[in-house]
């Protein structure tokens, strides 16, 4: 039987995730920043479900969340660190206090309960680390630079993890969603405290269409859940999981401007290393 350990389980693909994976009767340590607002999903499977309080900022927390689920399964098999929110707000308009915030949960905060897991996946030869980042750690929007700067983090650590840890039998996806229809723009969302006018157009704009949209995004989170659980299932799981027709078709258009931008410039690209009759003749004298 699977242990999940699951990070920001009080909302969200967090709270979905854990649902269906004691659902299915696996084990799974349930965490959130407030206990109580887990209750409700660990009450019905007290055998197979641990609830722990988990800031991910909190370093003292992540190792006693991490120790309470070894102690209680023996074994963690999927990590996924799903707790984050979101910053909306032009580079300019950010305040420096907002900004560590961010990335000491989205970047650092994952960080550390990674580095707290693999010790036991390594002894294990076995494991599974799920990072929930987004469409954004792909393609960037105005007013989302430092969100999406994150998830980009996040991205890119994830896929040098990812070669360290495989010949360790340790598997690494990243989960990409587009918009889904949580409360994730309600309340796992902050705003600039001081908008400007020139960034009225873009940021802004930007700002405005993302508060509208909440309630009537596309994406259904109960079915992320399960597209989650079915890539981790697989022998060969993929290291990028889009969820969302909109992220496929973001990721897909972005993928086509980087070919055409490559094409385009790929001449002078080369031309920026030595000659090569020219290294030749140097190393010759």
């Amino acid at each position: 039987m699977p242990t999940w350990f699951i990070t920001g389980c009080s909302t969200g693909f967090g709270r979905e995730l854990a649902k269906a994976v004691l659902k299915r009767g696996w084990n799974a340590a349930v965490t959130a920043r407030d206990p109580a607002a887990i209750t409700d999903i660990v009450a019905d499977h007290p055998e197979r479900a641990l609830s722990a309080a988990l800031d991910v900022t909190d370093k003292s927390q992540i190792i006693a969340a991490v120790n309470a689920a070894q102690r209680r399964f023996g074994r963690i098999d999927v990590l996924v660190n799903n707790a984050g929110y979101g910053y909306r707000s032009a580079l300019e308009e950010s305040d420096e206090e907002e900004i560590h915030r961010l990335f000491d949960t989205n970047v650092f905060g994952l960080i550390e309960v990674t580095r707290a897991v693999l010790p036991l996946m390594r002894r294990q030869r076995s494991g599974h680390i799920v990072n929930i980042s987004s469409v954004a750690g792909r393609v960037a929007n105005p007013g989302s630079s430092l969100y999406a700067a994150s998830k980009f983090a996040v991205n890119g650590l994830s896929k040098g993890l990812a070669q360290e840890v495989r010949p360790l039998g340790i598997k690494v996806t990243i989960v990409e969603p587009s918009a889904f229809r949580t409360d994730f723009a309600g309340r796992s969302i902050r705003d600039t405290s001081r908008p400007m006018g020139d960034y009225a157009a873009t940021a802004g704009k930007q700002r405005a269409m993302s508060a509208a949209r909440q309630g009537k995004q596309a994406g259904d989170p109960a079915r992320a859940a399960d597209a989650i659980i079915e890539a981790v299932e697989q022998k060969e799981p993929p290291l990028h999981l889009l969820l969302g027709a909109n992220a496929v078709e973001r990721v897909r258009a972005e993928l086509e401007e980087r070919a055409a931008e490559l094409a385009a410039w790929e001449d002078v690209s080369r031309g920026a290393d030595f000659p090569e009759q020219t290294l030749n003749d140097s190393e010759s004298g």
